[in-house]
């Protein structure tokens, strides 16, 4: 049965949800950037994992984002196959919902018009919009700000077969080892791995909107998780770049079926304030 939904409701959800991510941190999140002090045991890590608390404590009494730079507004949406959008575009409505988001919100508008000539549009559209379908009648939203300090740093390997699961553990070293300070770490690492060229960055991101709590369902891409993040804390990279062995909170791992002849691999960089709220409209 077809369900008819305003596209003025997802307006208003991705307004509301611009501002809750910018100026709420996932509690997963918050969670381990309050624990990684007991963990910890280069004395200035420790000291700068505290003023990254303070910093989350403060934006929450004061209101404020937990970031000044309040990032690029990326937008998935899940869309039941039976919905039936009325009152409008729905691209428009996502776009409208983010200009009003980020006016009201009094949220810091990062994004030019064209990337050569850099004229700012005032209002932090467009957003990047990722829609996907799927049974039922509602639409799930995700918002997720990026921010370009951590985007930056980001990449993609186009990998053979031959270079294994070995190759993809070295990918994601070379390419965080790289980054280093630049991301405002302690990172979470979003992991893409198969598809295409363009679906494995896809696939990273999704990853970062993950719960850092939750391991990748096949056991396999677990342990790899797993590894990794072990891995990457040995850079000695820490927090903020001063060295210690919480260079990340968590790596979080999504899959595709690929070529036979392909392993692409996309890494993408989240902040220590990797920000991401979620709603359903029905």
């Amino acid at each position: 049965m077809i369900k008819e939904i305003s596209v003025k409701k997802i307006t208003a959800a991705i307004e509301e949800l611009c501002i809750k991510a910018n100026k709420k941190l996932p509690c997963d999140i918050t969670d381990k950037i309050c624990t990684a002090g007991l963990t910890e045991t280069n004395p200035l890590a420790k000291s700068v994992l505290e003023d990254l608390k303070r910093n989350l404590n403060i934006a929450d009494k004061m209101n404020l984002p937990v970031c000044q730079d309040t990032g690029m507004a990326v937008v998935f949406l899940e869309i039941g196959q039976d919905v039936h959008f009325v009152d409008g575009s729905l691209n428009d409505a996502v776009n409208e919902g983010v200009r009003r988001g980020y006016e009201n919100g009094l949220l810091r508008k990062s994004v030019v018009s064209d990337p050569l000539r850099r004229v700012n549009t005032n209002d932090n559209t467009p957003a990047v919009i990722h829609t996907e379908i799927v049974t039922g009648d509602r639409v799930k939203i995700t918002v997720a700000p990026k921010g370009f300090g951590s985007e930056n740093m980001s990449g993609v390997k186009m990998l053979t077969p031959f270079d294994g699961r070995q190759g993809v553990i070295n990918a994601v070293l070379e390419i965080v080892k790289k980054a280093s300070n630049n991301p405002c770490p302690p990172m979470v690492i979003g992991v893409g791995i198969g598809g295409d060229f363009e679906q494995c960055a896809l696939l990273s991101k999704k990853a970062l909107c993950r719960s850092t709590d939750e391991r990748n369902s096949d056991e396999y891409y677990a342990l790899m998780e797993k590894e990794l993040l072990e891995e990457i804390n040995k850079l000695d990279i820490g927090p903020q770049g001063f060295g210690g062995v919480t260079t990340a909170l968590a790596v979080n791992i999504e899959t595709a079926p690929t070529h036979i002849a392909g392993l692409p691999v996309a890494v993408n960089i989240g902040c220590h304030v990797t920000r991401h709220q979620s709603c359903e409209v029905i």
